[in-house]
């Protein structure tokens, strides 16, 4: 519950960036030319000057990617997913209490170890190779989820210098229109408009683009380092596990002889 209110708290913040850029971008549309060019601030160069493309397209997909990042950082972390000495609490109850008793200490955790071992001792039942290899796949599997989430990332990486090739595109074609409408001699003034579309929307998309590639790369090398970590982590688990196995084959068999 409280993760799920951090990350709405987060997106109406966003959004609600979005709404003031846009409307301060409505204000400012409605300035006259020339008091535009007499002193530009950097919002008037870097967004307004880019259009619609800029201001609908290419400033939420920014936003959407600063959100991601403060999302996974807050939940793709070693102390969510293998926290310190998970492995040996583990084994420790399976000591204790049996590895067929994990239920109650391991449905609410979260982490790669909890999950993985919950899944492969209840499928796994008292077959330990089964297990061992239950829990390799559950590992799998959850490496595969997480991945799968930060695509997204990854997604906006690739698509937004597309993008902001579009808008290049789009602005050499204002650029040429100006040419032809003015006679071959157009002012310098009107093909501002088609150079600051060109530039800006470039611009932006390669400012979005290349710190999501780098964010994804991170984030892809962290979980992979985090699911190798949680593997070493399950050694003393599967050693507890046999061990487990062991006592109560011995328990059973007991119980038949007499």
């Amino acid at each position: 519950m409280r993760k799920i209110s951090v990350r709405a708290v987060l997106l109406i913040f966003l959004f609600a960036i979005v709404l003031v850029v846009i409307f301060v971008l409505g204000l400012s549309a409605g300035q006259t030319g020339s008091e535009q060019f007499v002193k530009q601030t950097f919002l008037e160069q870097f967004v307004i000057a880019g259009g619609p493309i800029v201001w609908f397209i290419l400033l939420p997909m920014s936003l959407t990617a600063m959100y991601l990042a403060i999302d996974y950082s807050l939940t793709i972390c070693r102390k969510k997913l293998v926290p310190q000495g998970i492995g040996n609490k583990i084994a420790e109850v399976i000591k204790n209490t049996g590895h067929s008793n994990l239920q109650q200490s391991l449905s609410e955790k979260e982490d790669f170890v909890s999950v993985a071992v919950l899944e492969a001792t209840a499928k796994g039942k008292s077959d330990w190779f089964r297990i061992k290899s239950l829990l390799a796949e559950s590992f799998q599997d959850q490496a595969l989820i997480l991945l799968r989430r930060i695509e997204w990332i990854n997604l906006i990486g690739n698509v937004s210098p597309m993008v902001g090739l579009f808008g290049t595109v789009f602005g050499m074609i204002k650029l040429f229109n100006a040419i032809v409408i003015a006679g071959g001699q157009p002012q310098p003034a009107s093909l501002a408009g088609g150079i600051s579309v060109a530039l800006v929307t470039t611009f932006w998309g390669l400012s979005i683009a290349i710190p999501s590639l780098a964010i994804y790369g991170v984030f892809r090398n962290r979980i992979e380092t985090l699911i190798s970590d949680a593997v070493v982590e399950t050694d003393d688990v599967m050693d507890q596990i046999k061990i487990s196995l062991k006592k109560q084959q011995l328990q059973t068999s007991v119980r038949k002889n007499k």
